[in-house]
């Protein structure tokens, strides 16, 4: 078992609660709701109140088929940066020549290196899983505006479907949203290969593009401000 040195792990750690410490504030804070995804999960359910207004769906189920486009592109691009990492895992010994002729690059241990491409390997499975589950969960949500009640039922009826199928359908973006966070860190996750410092250094610009993403672009004024 290989002995991770003390930066090194420092930095892993400190990398690992910056990604869990960003989840957990667009997921389950009090600011969580003044972000893009909350604009735009205002707009989900907005979107499935509508669905029960009209009889033709075509265009809904359309809509639903275009984001999972979306999420089966990245998870198809996952399985290949997969291979390519388990690849790099198996011919080690070469990867780690290879790695070495790299001028600027410090020296490290064949065992580290051979760690360092096991997190990004994990990190990437990670996002995989979350991938597949949002398009199943968008898949739930196409078969429940398959099943939405007619137009002529009670708005008590109406509120009631927008609401679940909303739900599934931020359900589903959630998911989307957590395998691209994945996708982030694992680019930081490169500044590892440098030095522990550029590694974290790499996660904080991370969140802080993250951050200004959902609090402070243009696209969320846009979205709140019409």
């Amino acid at each position: 078992m290989p002995q991770l040195p003390v930066a090194d792990g420092a930095a892993l750690l400190v990398v690992f609660a910056l990604w869990q410490g960003f989840s957990l504030l667009m997921d389950h804070s009090r600011w969580s709701k003044d972000s893009l995804t909350a604009s735009v999960n205002a707009l989900r359910l907005a979107w499935m109140t509508r669905v029960v207004e009209r009889e033709n769906r075509i265009t809904d189920s359309a809509l639903i088929a275009n984001l999972m486009h979306s999420v089966s592109f990245f998870a198809s691009t996952t399985v290949i940066i997969l291979g390519g990492i388990a690849a790099l895992l198996g011919g080690a010994g070469r990867s780690y020549d290879s790695f070495e002729g790299i001028p600027f690059l410090p020296p490290v241990s064949k065992e580290l290196f051979e760690l360092k491409l096991t997190v990004l390997l994990l990190i990437f499975i990670y996002s995989f899983l979350k991938f597949t589950w949002s398009l199943r969960q968008f898949n739930y949500c196409c078969i429940l505006i398959g099943g939405a009640p007619p137009a002529e039922v009670s708005a008590d009826e109406k509120a009631r479907f927008a609401n679940r199928a909303a739900r599934v359908n931020v359900l589903g973006a959630r998911s989307f949203n957590e395998g691209l966070r994945g996708y982030y860190f694992a680019l930081a996750g490169l500044g590892w290969f440098v030095h522990p410092v550029a590694f974290v250094a790499a996660a904080v610009a991370v969140v802080l593009i993250l951050w200004r993403r959902e609090f402070h672009s243009r696209t969320r004024r846009a979205l709140r401000n019409p």
